[in-house]
């Protein structure tokens, strides 16, 4: 894996936090900077509720509807990919990753003006910040 999106649009970022660590970090940077969590979902809790088994993964899903709505309101199927989400996972050999859509992939999959992408290109410094520990 690499900090670099590869040519499905997906960064992936490495962390030495475990899985809750680096959530907890982000969901702290969302709301510290008055961004809305609107949801954090923790597929491996809800795997084991049904009886099964899986690695540590979360799925977080934010934003800020100043900034999200000037870009569905241009290009309403961008809403299909916003809000924004980070997926924190943990792979098979215990390392762990947050993972997101790059802005970049999000402006050439729904061709959304560039000036309006900008209001939504920090997710990767907040996933840089989250990751770091």
């Amino acid at each position: 894996m690499s900090s670099l999106a590869a040519d499905n649009g997906i960064v992936t970022v490495p962390t030495q936090r475990t899985v809750d660590q680096a959530a907890d970090a982000l969901a702290s940077l969302i709301e510290a900077k008055n961004i809305i969590l609107f949801a954090r979902i923790d597929f491996a809790a809800d795997a084991q509720r049904a009886g099964l088994a899986m690695p540590p993964s979360q799925l977080l899903v934010f934003g800020n509807p100043r900034a999200g709505t000037p870009l569905m309101q241009a290009v309403p199927s961008v809403a299909l990919d916003l809000p924004l989400k980070v997926l924190v996972w943990q792979d098979g050999d215990g390392r762990v990753w947050l993972s997101y859509n790059a802005t970049s992939y999000l402006q050439a999959r729904h061709g959304a003006p560039a000036e309006l992408m900008k209001a939504i290109d920090g997710i990767g410094a907040l996933v840089q910040a989250a990751a770091a520990g």
